[in-house]
């Protein structure tokens, strides 16, 4: 009896299990879809709050690559790029880097970057970082992401591009200088990706992959 009443016991433990880890994967999956639908909306409305329409005439979320610099770009995986061009002319683009020092894990940016290398602005996409204080970095928390607004490599320069704390030109937040200076520092070396690859980032054909570095 007692060895019958344990077999119930673990019949009735194991289908339990079952049937919570395929409500829990049921969940996750609907959540992440849920999370990369909002992802990209919030990506499209940037893309076209960063790089208006009146500069461009194509489809900048269509005219897309994919590169690859885990130094610069803060990811071993595939970083999309949006062109945007006017009479087939290239007007920028727009980097989709990872800040990988965030406080609190990975921080995803969007990075807007005119012809001349001048930055047209920069958002955060998402990110983990503490309510209150690291969130600051979002535009709808702060205006304090569009002090790179106009900025390039040579304005401040390499000793500029850092934040106060460090001997550069870029607020910190009160209690919390880690995600800051992940963003200032990511968004130094999108520039520098650009500089490095702009003409071929331009020129290569709309494809799923196009690595450099």
């Amino acid at each position: 009896m007692l060895a019958k009443h344990m077999m119930k016991t673990g019949l009735l433990l194991g289908l339990f299990a079952i049937v919570g880890t395929a409500i829990v994967a049921v969940t996750f999956d609907g959540t992440a879809e849920k999370i990369a639908d909002n992802e990209r909306e919030f990506l499209l409305r940037s893309l076209h709050g960063l790089i208006p329409e009146r500069l461009h005439d194509n489809d900048i979320y269509a005219d897309m690559l994919r590169v690859t610099d885990p130094a610069l770009l803060g990811t071993r995986d595939p970083v999309p790029v949006y062109r945007a061009r006017k009479d087939g002319a290239p007007v920028a683009l727009a980097l989709t880097p990872v800040a990988p020092d965030g406080y609190s894990g990975d921080i995803k940016l969007l990075v807007a970057i005119a012809a001349d290398g001048t930055l047209l602005g920069v958002r955060v996409v998402s990110h983990k970082e503490t309510p209150g204080l690291g969130d600051t970095i979002e535009i709808a928390r702060s205006p304090w992401i569009t002090a790179f607004d106009g900025r390039s490599l040579a304005n401040p320069g390499e000793a500029g591009w850092h934040v106060k704390k460090d001997g550069g030109i870029f607020d910190q937040f009160t209690g919390a200088t880690i995600s800051p200076r992940a963003v200032v520092k990511a968004v130094r070396k999108s520039l520098q990706y650009f500089a490095a690859h702009q003409d071929a980032l331009f020129a290569a054909p709309t494809t799923e992959a196009q690595p450099h570095g």
